[in-house]
């Protein structure tokens, strides 16, 4: 039975950990309390006696291919992306969750939409902390909800005031005040690895996953380090200056909107240098492992791009149109969502190809210490 020892040599050390807060969650949530993050989010040995080598956290971990079968069965998963259901552009029918929103606001109307059902107690998201920073956040009200709206091109964690650690961290750190508020039916909003490290606790039937009833994925090509060095090198190649931003959104190349109106657009290709290493070895762009999955790419500034791919998923974006979302019904729609399923898959198709490179790379590096996934 491989410990969290193994996640150790195997994961962290290659530099594969996506600081997703898993291990240590469930280590937590069913108090063992071998467990804990550090004050940069990465999972360490608390207290090492306490450990009872049970082997979850190692089963848990995104990075361990052992439960990768069963969690696709049970979600219906399907080459190449996952299964895809349907494909839409759409956004939110109020202007002024569109105005705080990144894209179309889809995200945030239908947890909105979920609460005013009674479908959900509550929904674990991130709110902004600072100008660049996010912080875990389990919202409980519509005003919480509309709080959380944004985006924000940062992957702080949300301990501390520095915007260099992970996002990764804070989603699942809401899980803490879920499980002291003893809330039954939560909303997840997460990236890829964050989805499937909840799916494997679902596969597992462990606690606290239980409680999460919907998973939303983001669309992620990677998340970035955004220290004061790579904000500075940002507004150089971008030619402006962070004081005069006044959002900040990512569809096929990074977009700034400065207060003056004026907009500056970065290739992303561009933004390599700021990319955190685990995720050059992720393979999943569009959450593939969500209920329904969230981006902007394909669609028109103010519009997201939405891929229902379970039946709950399929069911509950449905209910929510057409009082809360909208969807774009051109005459031409059926062609409009076959080609923006196209570049999903041309996005998808690109970051696997990376993560089989790097991969490649680093097992020969560290022969024989992690399997292709």
């Amino acid at each position: 039975m491989k410990t969290f020892t193994d996640l150790v040599r195997e994961v962290q050390k290659p530099g594969l950990c996506h600081r997703c807060g898993g291990c240590v969650m469930f280590c937590t949530a069913i108090n063992y309390g071998a467990l804990k993050l550090d004050e940069e989010g990465k999972p360490r040995y608390a207290e090492k006696a306490k450990c009872i080598e049970c082997g979850l956290c190692n089963a848990i971990c995104p990075e361990i291919a052992d439960l990768d079968e069963e969690t696709k069965e049970r979600l219906g998963w399907a080459p190449p992306i996952g299964r895809v259901i349907g494909t839409c552009i759409a956004r939110a029918t109020d202007e002024k969750i569109r105005k705080k929103a990144t894209d179309g606001g889809v995200v945030t109307a239908l947890l909105l939409h979920l609460l005013k059902r009674g479908r959900i107690d509550g929904a674990i998201v991130t709110k902004q902390s600072g100008p660049f920073q996010r912080e875990p956040f389990l919202a409980v009200s519509e005003e919480d909800i509309i709080s959380a709206a944004g985006f924000f091109f940062d992957t702080s964690h949300g301990m501390t005031s520095f915007s260099d650690h992970y996002l990764i961290y804070s989603q699942i750190k809401g899980f803490d005040p879920l499980i002291k508020k003893g809330l039954q039916r939560v909303a997840f909003v997460g990236t890829p690895c964050q989805v499937k490290a909840v799916r494997r606790m679902q596969t597992l039937n462990i606690i606290p996953s239980d409680t999460i009833k919907f998973c939303l994925g983001l669309f992620c090509s990677g998340n970035f380090i955004f220290g004061k060095e790579q904000q500075a090198k940002v507004a150089e190649i971008g030619g402006f200056q962070f004081k005069d931003v006044k959002k900040i959104n990512i569809k096929e190349e990074l977009i700034v909107h400065l207060n003056s109106g004026e907009v500056k657009t970065i290739m992303l290709d561009e933004l390599e240098f700021m990319k955190r290493f685990a995720c050059y070895f992720c393979p999943d762009y569009s959450a593939e492992y969500a209920d329904v999955s969230f981006g902007g790419i394909g669609a028109e500034e103010g519009w997201t791009t939405v891929i229902t791919r379970t039946p709950v998923g399929r069911a509950i974006f449905a209910d929510a149109k057409p009082k809360e979302i909208e969807v774009n019904c051109q005459e031409d729609f059926p062609k409009m969502a076959a080609q923006v399923l196209k570049k999903v898959h041309k996005w998808s198709a690109r970051k696997k190809d990376m993560a089989a490179k790097s991969r490649k790379l680093l097992n020969t590096k560290y022969p024989g210490i992690k399997k292709d996934t």
